[in-house]
């Protein structure tokens, strides 16, 4: 598509997600505005744009008015969202639409028709997409209870506006069901504003396969499947594309079911369709994200495809790109700021040292740089390793190597952790589900002398009596 001198596209976004939509609009010659927060004034996606403007406190990201006057300000004719923030914010779509900027991203109609569990599960039954069993609703500890006998134990209580695995407890028995009701629906008010509560079958054993979706408001199509049954806490640790470890039939059948739901409501841009798929290779909706995934990357090293792009042409009137074969393997891991050791607790702090590996098939997807700070305000990621391999081995021992040539000092992470998923041997063998890692016992390695020494030095040359300066700070001082 050939685009328009006059567009500038806003990246509502900041990390690595505003940096990775930022390099497809450079490459397509694209200006782009970034927004930031008083804590993000030095964050790559800062300079990375042509323009930038501050929305003040670190919540602004989430203030409409401030992203509409930001674009306004700026002439930015279009707005990106991410992921995160307002990417799935319907009232967002509807101020762009008033405002006369495009939204690159779906219609405000398909969010609402996805944004709950309860109404997409509907939606999905109508057109003949396979449901988990369970209830549309559950209001009660007592229906909770009633629903549960119909369908036999184990049960999964979730929120019903949820994401992100908040809002979800599994219940192994009828005595179990007034506390975990009440937990969920309580997180899942803290966390969207709404305690509403579905319960479905609990699926045991079974893989977290998800679809990769382009549309245009007529027709839709399939760029691929990914694996995502690496979790904890309901949370993704490493994907992988194709969906190599389900049987064929079960890879065409949830292609083809997301399809037929995302052509039901006319969907246009990128989104992803969720499935559970079982022991016997059935597979059961989950959900829809209206927005570019986390783990899209694994999907663009198999396809070819830039799906920022798709996602701008289409947005502008352009076309889907042709259907195209999956080629090799792709790997991704989340490198995060986290205690992975001891119960995955977030870690905050400065980036002391952080060189990351120049190899073959590699891709690095990040919001930081050395000398930069991982804040308490925000996500813990750091960056996505990605790598890509003519098959899956090739590529799960170029992603060892990858992570093991990338230095990170001055901050915990589950750096090693990943390493010892990758070379256990249920991720050799294939045999991931969504209960492995929570299943299986890791423990901490030890830290070597010379590595706690080194990062006990970097910490104390940006120490002074007076306060602790960050190294940019440090480095401006000398």
């Amino acid at each position: 598509m050939r685009y328009n001198v006059l567009m500038k596209i806003l990246v509502a976004n900041r990390g690595e997600i505003a940096t990775r939509v930022m390099k497809t609009c450079r490459e397509r010659g694209i200006p782009t505005v970034a927004i930031y927060s008083e804590v993000d004034q030095n964050n790559p996606h800062v300079w990375m744009a042509d323009e930038k403007v501050c929305i003040g406190e670190p919540r602004g990201y989430l203030d409409i008015d401030k992203v509409i006057s930001a674009a306004k300000q700026t002439g930015a004719t279009s707005i990106h969202p991410g992921y995160g923030f307002l990417s799935e914010n319907a009232d967002f779509v509807k101020r762009c639409e008033k405002e006369g900027i495009i939204f690159i991203g779906p219609s405000a109609e398909s969010m609402d028709a996805f944004a709950n569990k309860s109404s997409a599960r509907v939606l999905a039954e109508k057109v003949g997409v396979p449901i988990v069993p369970g209830a549309e609703t559950c209001a009660t500890p007592e229906q909770a209870i009633e629903l549960a006998k119909e369908i036999g134990y184990p049960v999964l209580l979730k929120a019903a506006a949820g994401g992100g695995g908040k809002g979800m407890r599994k219940v192994f028995k009828e005595e179990e069901i007034a506390e975990a009701f009440e937990s969920a629906s309580r997180e899942g008010l803290a966390s969207f504003n709404n305690g509403d509560l579905l319960l479905e079958k609990y699926v045991y054993p079974a893989r977290h396969i998800e679809v990769q979706i382009l549309g245009d408001g007529k027709k839709a199509i399939a760029v691929g499947e990914r694996e995502c049954s690496l979790q904890r806490r309901y949370q993704k640790v490493l994907e992988e594309a194709p969906a190599a470890l389900i049987p064929e039939e079960s890879c065409k059948g949830v292609r083809a079911s997301a399809v037929k739901l995302c052509e039901a409501i006319g969907y246009s841009g990128a989104g992803t369709v969720e499935f559970l798929v079982g022991p016997d290779g059935e597979h059961f909706f989950l959900e829809v994200n209206t927005r570019l995934q986390v783990e899209h990357p694994v999907t663009e090293m198999v396809s070819g495809l830039d799906l920022v792009s798709y996602q701008i042409d289409v947005a502008h009137g352009g076309s889907l790109p042709e259907e195209t074969e999956q080629r090799g393997h792709s790997l991704e891991a989340r490198l995060n700021a986290e205690d992975a050791y001891g119960g995955y607790m977030p870690q905050s702090g400065p980036l002391l040292a952080l060189r990351w590996p120049n190899l073959p098939h590699v891709r690095i997807d990040s919001g930081v740089e050395e000398g930069g700070e991982i804040s308490t305000h925000y996500d813990s990621m750091i960056a996505k390793v990605i790598v890509w391999g003519e098959t899956r081995e090739i590529a799960r021992k170029r992603l060892i190597h990858a992570l093991e040539e990338t230095v990170l000092m001055g901050i915990k992470s589950n750096q090693s952790f990943l390493i010892d998923i990758l070379k256990s041997d249920f991720f050799i063998t294939g045999d991931t589900f969504t209960t492995t890692i929570e299943s299986n016992e890791w423990p901490a390695p030890e830290l070597p002398e010379y590595i706690k020494e080194f990062t006990d030095t970097l910490r104390h040359d940006v120490v002074t009596e007076e306060r602790s300066y960050t190294p940019w700070e440090t480095a401006v001082r000398r």
